[in-house]
């Protein structure tokens, strides 16, 4: 590379490249060039005048690994360069994810082939920078999952990696040799010209062409420019071809300039001088006000029948799409009277089960009350535990994020397939449909009143009506893949590479509103929370106030990258790349704990809270799910039941769902070791104590009974005929609300009189 590398254009003395060519005390000139496909032709010019070409086939050393995220393909050389990292990923989620994903069906080859364009370089570039496959300087490098770097056509054209012998699919642009590629220096393919006796494709420097060398990634700005472009005559296309720095002169010998009102009828042809003297004369110069301010209208009536014309486009495809919703309205009415046929029936059976469980369990607390006496029983606190009650089967790919949707208790999922199902979790439990339209990875999740928001790998957001479950929008929104998605205050926030873009949400529009910078990695983990907003990126947690979109506070990790954050009422929670989650205090900021038992990257938080605990769980790639009481910070439960690692988590109403690499979405519920049937039974079996001194008094607050940890109900003294009464029996009849029969209980809750105990799923 020439000493003046650093400029953007290099001007050689005597106008011909110094770059890669050579001449020997013989007179022998010897220069290297590259066709438009990047192929080598060395020109050997000797004393006498003959010239012989050679092309040069080369072998290059292993190509670089580092990674970056796909771009448009319209933007040139990318600007924005990777650190390497050891946890790098191929996807954002899918760092040590256990399934064949191919991004293949995200590229495609132009249909038509682009004409080729004259390359030649200043100087010889290094073997390290060409390809395996076509033994060319790279062109649009990208990386395949054998972890070598290749062009984009090669890759795609090709089955299998000269290397290693694997299959090539293409993950990712190479962008750090992109960049290497876009600082060589080439010279201006307006000083190139064919080389003579030798393929279409090899080209030489041209001496009496234009004499500069550029930046291969600044070409087109130059080429633009160039003083030795090639231009047609504004006057008369039939006029010799010239070069734009003598375009000017020919301009003004030129003899074939026509009068400015040619188009009203002037038939005016002559040169400069005849020009001026023709305007003197020229009929239609005294009406050149009226026949502008008339063209003037013309254009108005044309762009306002073409407004008219989109208005009536658009209004008959709004009668189209309001025919196609009545008729899915219909259908959709059709399958809820069903539906409701068969809940009604239902219901009537289980009225008539609830009626004999009250029936029974009224008789077994009356003769519970005649067996009570004095004497303490103390507290009861059953283990609290969460147990797989189903699995939802049907996605051929890793589940990488889960939304649910509480008014209709739909579950969102997104996934590797591309695609994203809609499950009931409600009645059938049985997929509803399955949404298409992404033509990546389906990363992120979010819902903001009635409409489902979905990110890609494609880069591409998708708004969905959730009450008909159809595709409504699609905005490109960034230039890398949209990994997490999170709204708040009637905005959407989506985290992307160094960006976090903030969307005003206007119906089923998204406007952008600002980008928030200053991110120095991949924004794994968004989180809103009343008036902030937390974002994970590398080994920072930035946390934004969302009413001015300033950055109040940063906090500092270790441990790897941030990949998941959960907020609760007094702490904030983040997992990290290296197995450790890390706690700090909401209000000072300050790190209280680091949590540690998983084995792998912890990929996802999420947070059950009550007014008497608060659970968080934490997801991980070591296939485990953990239960943490908040209270103790300590792990109370450990679940095994995926078979891949566990990507996403998602609460519903003490419900707890997760998704993972084995393409499963497990759901826990909430159980207890005992039942209340149980611990009922024991009291049935207790004495007063010998040697009591008095029995109680009337409404004296005597043994206790405990749930969690926390009281729930205390058995009262009524009268020595009747002894203790526990409350329920007071209350309405328990089995109201109770499923089941006393041999095998079903679920149990127990409503606000009853002692405000909830266990379901027993």
């Amino acid at each position: 590379m020439s000493a003046n590398k650093n400029t953007r254009y290099n001007r050689f003395p005597s106008g011909t490249a110094n770059g890669a060519s050579s001449e020997s005390a013989n007179g022998t000139r010897m220069e290297t060039t590259f066709g438009p496909a990047f192929s080598a032709v060395t020109t050997i010019t000797k004393a006498d005048g003959s010239s012989t070409f050679k092309q040069h086939r080369r072998t290059p050393s292993s190509s670089s690994t580092l990674t970056y995220s796909p771009r448009d393909e319209d933007d040139g050389m990318p600007p924005i360069s990777t650190p390497r990292r050891s946890d790098s990923a191929i996807s954002v989620r899918s760092l040590h994810s256990e399934s064949n994903m191919s991004l293949r069906s995200t590229f495609s080859l132009h249909e038509e082939e682009e004409e080729p364009e004259p390359l030649v370089f200043a100087e010889q570039p290094s073997v390290k920078l060409c390809c395996q496959l076509c033994c060319s300087v790279f062109k649009d490098p990208v990386i395949t999952t054998c972890g070598h770097t290749f062009c984009r056509r090669c890759a795609l054209t090709s089955e299998k990696c000269p290397v290693d012998n694997a299959k090539l699919t293409v993950v990712v642009n190479n962008i750090a040799v992109a960049e290497q590629i876009g600082e060589l220096f080439i010279h201006c393919k307006y000083g190139c010209r064919p080389v003579a006796s030798s393929k279409p494709s090899a080209f030489e420097v041209d001496a009496r062409g234009c004499p500069f060398t550029i930046k291969l990634s600044a070409r087109k700005d130059h080429e633009g420019s160039c003083d030795y472009r090639p231009v047609r005559c504004p006057n008369n296309p039939s006029c010799p071809p010239l070069l734009k720095m003598n375009l000017e002169a020919h301009l003004k010998e030129c003899e074939h300039i026509k009068c400015p009102h040619s188009k009203y009828g002037c038939l005016f042809i002559g040169n400069q001088d005849t020009y001026e003297t023709h305007l003197e004369m020229c009929k239609f110069e005294g009406l050149k006000e009226f026949l502008q301010q008339t063209d003037d209208r013309f254009h108005e009536m044309q762009v306002a029948m073409a407004q008219k014309d989109q208005e009536i486009a658009f209004l008959r495809s709004m009668l189209g799409k309001l025919s196609e919703k009545i008729d899915q309205l219909e259908k959709n009415l059709e399958m809820k009277f069903d539906v409701l046929d068969e809940n009604q029936s239902k219901l009537n059976e289980d009225m008539m089960e609830f009626r004999r469980d009250a029936s029974m369990l009224n008789d077994e607390l009356s003769h519970i009350n005649a067996r009570l006496n004095m004497g303490i029983l103390g507290s009861y606190d059953p283990q609290q535990i969460f147990k797989c009650k189903g699995t939802f089967v049907g996605h051929q790919g890793p589940v990488w994020c889960l939304c649910v949707y509480s008014i209709g208790d739909l579950l969102f999922s997104g996934s590797s397939d591309k695609t994203i199902k809609v499950w009931d979790t409600c009645t059938t439990y049985k997929c509803q449909k399955t949404l298409e339209g992404h033509d990546g990875i389906v990363l992120a999740l979010c819902i903001q009143g009635n409409k489902l928001y979905s990110g890609s790998a494609d880069c591409t957001i998708i708004v969905w009506d959730i009450q008909t479950l159809q595709k409504v929008n699609t905005i490109r929104a960034h230039d890398n893949p949209v990994c997490t998605l999170v709204s708040s205050h009637n905005m959407l926030f989506s985290g992307s590479l160094k960006a976090i873009k903030v969307w005003d949400i206007v119906g089923t529009e998204l406007k952008l509103k600002k980008e928030l910078t200053g991110l120095n990695h991949w924004v794994r983990a968004l989180v809103a929370s009343q008036n902030h907003l937390y974002s994970g990126s590398y080994q920072t947690i930035k946390i934004w106030d969302i009413r001015n979109l300033e950055c109040v506070h940063v906090l500092q990790t270790s441990g790897g990258s941030v990949y998941s954050i959960a907020v609760t009422n007094h702490h904030i929670v983040c997992g990290t790349y290296e197995n450790l989650i890390h706690v700090w205090d909401i209000e000072s900021k300050e790190q209280v704990r680091t949590l540690t038992g998983h084995v792998g990257t912890v990929y996802a938080l999420a947070v059950i809270s009550t007014p008497d605990q608060t659970k968080v769980f934490s997801a991980s790639y070591d296939r485990s799910l953990r239960v943490w009481s908040m209270d103790n910070m300590i792990c109370t439960q450990t679940l095994l039941r995926h078979q891949g690692s566990v990507t996403a988590l998602a609460v519903s109403r003490g419900r707890l769902f997760s998704g993972a690499v084995d393409s499963t979405v497990k759901l826990g519920l909430l159980t207890v070791t005992q039942s209340i049937f149980l611990l009922v039974r024991l009291l049935c079996h207790i004495r007063a104590p010998s040697g009591a001194a008095q029995p109680p008094r009337r409404g004296e607050v005597g043994p206790s009974l405990a749930y969690g940890g926390h009281v729930a109900s205390r058995l009262q003294f009524i009268n020595s005929a009747t002894g203790w009464q526990h409350p329920l029996s007071t209350a309405r009849p328990l089995g109201q609300r109770v499923h089941g029969s006393p041999g095998r209980p079903r679920s149990s809750r127990v409503g606000p009189q009853g002692g405000s105990i909830s266990c379901p799923g027993f």
